[in-house]
């Protein structure tokens, strides 16, 4: 997932990307309004974080821009700018979201999520991750053709790992994507065996997996980028 910071304070640009880039994202900055409507004219971002007042331009239009881009990403306001007027303002444009400085990591990672998910719609094209393929709409998983039966925590792990398009995912960014809704803390053991189970299923060769490889002390990532 490539995520997009519109900010011109240089420290929370860093305090951002260290948090967002542990957490697997892919990001890029602007600071200007010109800036960051030229990035989304020339590239593809799942989600914008926006603040409304820059030094040069607005996030008002930044956002404008965004909804504009074909595909249009998510775009969260994350601004000191929380009177009533600039909320309302930012969601009548189609803001997915509109948080107040100074803010939560763990919460701004929460509602980033829930933004992506609504972005991606509830049905989408089937994914190929090596010889397996998974059709979200069905939530039916197959490998060379034949179903293969996961139970729903593997195959969310599954999609997760699929969807990172050969990317790092933190360990810390499993627990929150798969566990934190629910308010459950998971140890490392206990996500290496769901892992465990999940390339029993899927992997020609467990022992030597190829589809979910280990990233040692950091986390994982899809050895075969998935395909839509």
């Amino acid at each position: 997932m490539r995520i997009l910071i519109v900010e011109d304070d240089a420290a929370i640009v860093g305090s951002l990307t260290d948090l967002l880039r542990r957490e697997g994202y892919e990001t890029r900055h602007a600071s200007r309004q010109d800036d960051a409507v030229a990035l989304l004219d020339a590239e593809g971002f799942d989600l914008a974080l926006v603040d409304v007042a820059l030094a040069q331009g607005n996030g008002f239009a930044v956002c404008a821009a965004a909804k504009g881009a074909d595909p249009a990403p998510a775009v969260i306001f994350l601004t000191a700018s929380d009177d009533e007027y600039s909320t309302v303002a930012g969601l009548d444009m189609g803001a997915d979201d509109y948080i107040a400085k100074p803010f939560r990591a763990r919460e701004l990672l929460s509602r980033i999520r829930c933004a992506l998910r609504r972005a991606q719609g509830p049905a989408s094209g089937p994914l190929r991750l090596g010889d397996v393929e998974i059709d979200p709409s069905a939530a039916v998983v197959r490998k060379a053709g034949r179903e293969v039966a996961l139970t729903a925590l593997e195959y969310r792990l599954l999609l997760l790992f699929a969807h990172s398009g050969g990317r790092l995912v933190t360990r810390e960014h499993v627990r929150n994507a798969i566990w934190d809704s629910a308010g459950e803390y998971v140890g490392d053991n206990t996500l290496n065996v769901y892992v465990k189970r999940l390339r029993d299923k899927i992997e020609d060769d467990p022992s030597d997996p190829k589809l979910v490889l280990t990233v040692r002390g950091l986390g994982y990532k899809a050895g075969v980028a998935a395909e839509a």
